[in-house]
């Protein structure tokens, strides 16, 4: 039995974490939260919920805002979750995210079992400036068994870090290839491309940088259309600037989409963007799950030379790649990629074969469930496996 954590099982943007937990089939998964949503759209039986204390908002004020230190759970709820954790009978804790291994600390330390965590990309760098939170975050990485992290990028910012370079798996976020088949492009011949991109609307995902180098594109093809499908705070701030660069008449901003509505998306588009960036609070993406489902549908991917996306793509042969926050070099490559459709077409090809050969979900699962039974072996044994 394995247990996993997630301080909300799920929001919207974590379908990659649902997948991953219900395809487990050598290990029978749990899930322990602190609170429930979209339960419809994530059914899962054994989920159980260990709410927060009456007094968190009180000792979140003492422990962020007056102390500047990392939030830890209580003794009280650290016995609760203890007590979970027996009652299931579970032999190993998986924490998503690693601010929330932090603030599990005395958990991790507590319990008898092994704990794992997996870094996914936002939660590495963020607030590891501050000497408190640094300190925490490298007595949590001490403590658990594994450290599992989506890319290479992501391994060498921990390493960086200080945690152990033998504890540290790569376990890649898995794609459901079943769901997301290749089908080749008919690309337009009256100058009507219709641009892609689908994430959430926050400063990482260099929304700016894509609807800058759109406005440079739709001056030479008026016909074109950039949708962006997704939800979060930067909305309005873009729809400020699609006005500003003359272009707010051929952007679409949809909100979140649902899975079905997104494939068929995916499906009616020509070109998908990604153009990633380090946000001002060190925010850094691992590999973008809707770039890898954009890719094996045979969309042909522009994005950034950031974080895990060179993993991913090869410049040039499987995508392509230009430096973060440089629209002038997007758009020309852009315009340079329409003007050639074999090529667009090859890059495509190649692009879902990339996904195929190393992101697919039950290669990746399979791996998964690896470190688990590593984690759990005894100490001497686990520890520089693999």
């Amino acid at each position: 039995m394995v247990a996993c954590y997630c301080a909300t099982f799920l929001k919207p943007e974590m379908l990659h974490i649902y997948r991953q937990i219900t395809a487990l089939r050598r290990v029978q998964p749990v899930v322990i939260a602190q609170k429930r949503e979209f339960a419809e759209r994530f059914p899962f039986d054994d989920v159980t919920t260990v709410a927060k204390p009456a007094t968190h908002f009180f000792r979140r004020i003492w422990f962020r805002q007056l102390r500047d230190v990392p939030l830890m759970v209580s003794h009280g709820q650290t016995a609760e979750l203890i007590r979970v954790l027996d009652q299931k009978q579970a032999r190993m804790l998986h924490i998503y995210f690693g601010h929330i291994a932090v603030h599990l600390l005395p958990l991790i330390r507590g319990w008898q079992q092994p704990s794992v965590v997996s870094f996914h990309g936002a939660d590495v760098m963020v607030d590891l400036e501050k000497p408190a939170y640094r300190c925490a975050t490298l007595k949590m990485l001490d403590s658990v068994r594994l450290v599992l992290v989506r890319s290479e990028s992501l391994q060498a910012a921990l390493t960086r870090i200080g945690c152990a370079p033998e504890k540290i798996r790569i376990q890649r976020t898995g794609v459901p290839l079943d769901d997301f088949l290749f089908q080749p492009r008919r690309w337009p011949t009256d100058g009507g491309w219709r641009f892609l991109q689908a994430c959430r609307l926050i400063a990482k995902k260099g929304l700016e940088t894509s609807l800058r180098a759109f406005a440079v594109f739709a001056r030479r093809y008026p016909a074109a259309q950039f949708t962006i499908a997704g939800e979060g705070p930067l909305l309005a701030e873009l729809q400020g600037m699609a006005q500003e660069l003359g272009v707010a008449e051929r952007i679409r901003l949809t909100g979140f989409m649902p899975q079905p509505q997104l494939r068929a998306l995916l499906y009616g588009s020509h070109i998908f963007l990604h153009p990633s960036e380090t946000a001002p609070d060190g925010n850094q993406e691992g590999v973008p799950n809707s770039m890898l489902e954009a890719m094996a549908t045979g969309l042909p991917v522009f994005a950034t030379t950031h974080g895990g996306i060179p993993e991913a793509i090869e410049n040039g042969v499987s995508g392509v790649l230009v430096g973060e926050r440089d629209a002038d070099a997007l758009a020309r490559e852009l315009i340079a990629g329409v003007a050639d459709p074999e090529r667009l077409s090859a890059i495509a090809r190649r692009g879902a074969d990339a996904v195929r050969q190393k992101f697919e979900q039950q290669e990746q699962v399979r791996r998964l469930e690896d470190c688990y039974l590593e984690a759990m072996q005894p100490r001497s044994v686990a520890v520089g496996a693999g």
